[in-house]
């Protein structure tokens, strides 16, 4: 046993390792997906295949689909037909992340000879094949390469013919192989650093301060939990879908400790990839949850035992084989937004209004200026939700937290060129706290020859609603050359010299406009967030009346 000065210190010791692993996979990732967008996540799981921690570095779709995908490598791979210098690798979308373009590496770690636990890492790749990062396709046959769970290394030797495989039939072969390779080599940091820890303190094994840190996670989880009124309580949101709008609709149950969310009533599964896996469904409920209620709760197997969630099986939110899940985080971004709305009519302080919800994917691909073909994902995000005591946040993303890509680097790694790319203004829902705003982006293709991009957006139908009283954030619109509107979920073909311009949606308000101070109300004004006529029409302050007030 550890006291709780001990367990402090190896905590935070397990972090700053955890940390090491996802920063030098960062450093020597070969895309800027990881090393600018940080789509990724790093954890560290005992011999059973518990997360005991994970990076702070990371996206809620990646750690915790991560943590409980782990188990299903070790039910390929017991103990007995591991040994040192075996590297695990797969991309599962069912039983890990949700999409072929997700890949996940597991490396046991040995401590004299002994198998103790293991580290793993979740990233997005550039390209996996097939039709590319859209939602066309209308099986996971068509989506690109799926690595059964293997091995990537034995005893420390690559597998080349996985390798070759992969290499083959993938568009950015560089850039894909590069990024698998440094998650190997950062999760082999982790183990360098991992038992140089055990040595310290003088330990054999982590599976006794795993389950100390577990427990404590449970128990602390359990508390927030009980703080919530018993009740059921309910809600429903529609997104724009592809050939038709889709229900997601949610009955949040909590009985003491126990947290259980039922998706009965969602619209059943697309023809096209935007269907959901359950884990990846459970991964953002989960992370939601925690950020309303318990935040500062270690994130690992001990939060999640006390949520429970499911969803009728070949449902949009619980794909089941062989359905398309190429772009699965544009409806499954909605899952914890509805369970958030159920919550505000338990929890009302600790919510907040609807925002853009889904990271807005990128992914142009066709041939640059000498002839080489290129495949270059970048993404964006629109205005959060209004908070119950603040603004929403502008540009930024909930609940995936991906980052956006600098100009800069997005036009010296590809083709891309960024000609407008600002905040849009009047985007965030008017209320006594004002949504979050979007962004106006505007891009081109250097290039002699058509290029290819899939629209992989939402909200452009049903704009982000409102809390309390707030209006909904502004719909998005995604247009060519300035004059034609695109389609929301559509592979299109352009021309060399065409442009598209995105406009991100913002957040939803909270709380009624009238309640806003009319200070805040001309900051926006004199910062260009609002016009005057939203001014003058949400919050009745007219020109004239800001003059006085400013002055």
């Amino acid at each position: 046993m550890f006291d709780p000065v001990q367990v402090e210190v190896m905590w935070n010791r397990l972090i700053t390792n955890l940390e090491e692993q996802a920063k030098t996979l960062i450093r020597t990732s070969f895309s800027n997906i990881l090393s600018d967008a940080g789509d990724l996540s790093a954890g560290l799981f005992d011999s059973r295949g518990n997360m005991i921690a994970q990076a702070n570095t990371g996206t809620p779709g990646h750690i915790n689909t991560m943590a409980l995908g782990v188990r299903h490598f070790l039910e390929k791979f017991p103990r007995e037909r591991l040994g040192q210098g075996d590297v695990l690798i797969g991309n599962n979308p069912y039983e890990i992340s949700g999409h072929l373009l997700d890949v996940t590496i597991v490396t046991p770690v040995f401590y004299d000879a002994n198998l103790i636990g293991y580290f793993a890492s979740t990233c997005h790749v550039t390209d996996i094949g097939g039709r590319g990062y859209n939602p066309e396709a209308e099986s996971i046959y068509e989506e690109g390469v799926h690595i059964p769970y293997m091995k990537y290394y034995y005893s420390g030797q690559l597998n080349e013919s996985l390798q070759s495989i992969i290499e083959t039939n993938v568009r950015a072969p560089f850039e894909v192989l590069g990024d698998l390779r440094a998650q190997v080599v950062a999760q082999e940091v982790a183990i360098r650093r991992l038992l140089e820890m055990l040595e310290e303190f003088s330990l054999t094994e982590i599976d006794t301060l795993g389950r100390e840190i577990i427990h404590r996670s449970e128990k602390a989880m359990r508390k927030a939990l009980t703080d919530i009124p018993d009740g059921v309580y309910g809600n429903e949101l529609y997104t724009d879908g592809v050939a038709e709008p889709i229900k997601i609709k949610c009955s949040v149950s909590i009985q003491g400790d126990e947290f259980t969310v039922d998706f009965t009533g969602s619209s059943p599964a697309s023809s096209k990839g935007v269907n959901v896996s359950l884990y990846y469904t459970l991964a953002y409920v989960t992370y939601a949850i925690k950020a309303a209620i318990a935040p500062d709760i270690p994130n690992n197997e001990g939060s999640f035992r006390p949520v429970h969630v499911d969803a009728p099986e070949g449902s949009v939110l619980n794909a089941s084989h062989p359905m398309p899940t190429a772009a699965r985080h544009i409806i499954g971004h909605f899952a914890p937004v509805c369970v958030l709305g159920a919550l505000y009519y338990a929890i009302p302080d600790a919510t907040i209004a609807e925002g853009a919800t889904s990271i807005w994917s990128m992914q142009v691909y066709g041939e640059d200026l000498q002839g080489e073909s290129f495949s270059y994902v970048t993404f964006s995000t629109g205005g959060m939700g209004a908070r119950p005591t603040k603004d929403g946040l502008s540009a930024t993303g909930f609940p995936s937290g991906v980052r956006g890509t600098p100009v800069e680097i997005i036009e010296s790694n590809s083709p891309l060129v960024i000609y407008q790319k600002e905040l849009r203004p009047d985007s965030g829902g008017s209320g006594r706290y004002r949504g979050g705003l979007g962004q106006i982006i505007r891009f081109g293709v250097r290039t002699y020859k058509p290029w290819h991009f899939p629209t992989m957006f939402d909200c452009m139908n049903y704009p982000p609603r409102g809390l309390a009283g707030g209006k909904p954030g502004a719909k998005a619109e995604v247009l060519l050359n300035d004059q034609t509107y695109l389609e929301s979920k559509r592979l299109y073909t352009f021309d060399p010299e065409d442009t598209v311009t995105l406009k991100l949606p913002g957040g939803g308000g909270y709380g009624k406009p009238e309640k806003r101070e009319p200070e805040m109300v001309n900051f926006d004004v004199v910062n260009g967030y609002i016009s005057w006529d939203t001014a003058e029409a949400d919050y009745d302050v007219v020109e004239e009346k800001y003059q006085r007030i400013s002055h």
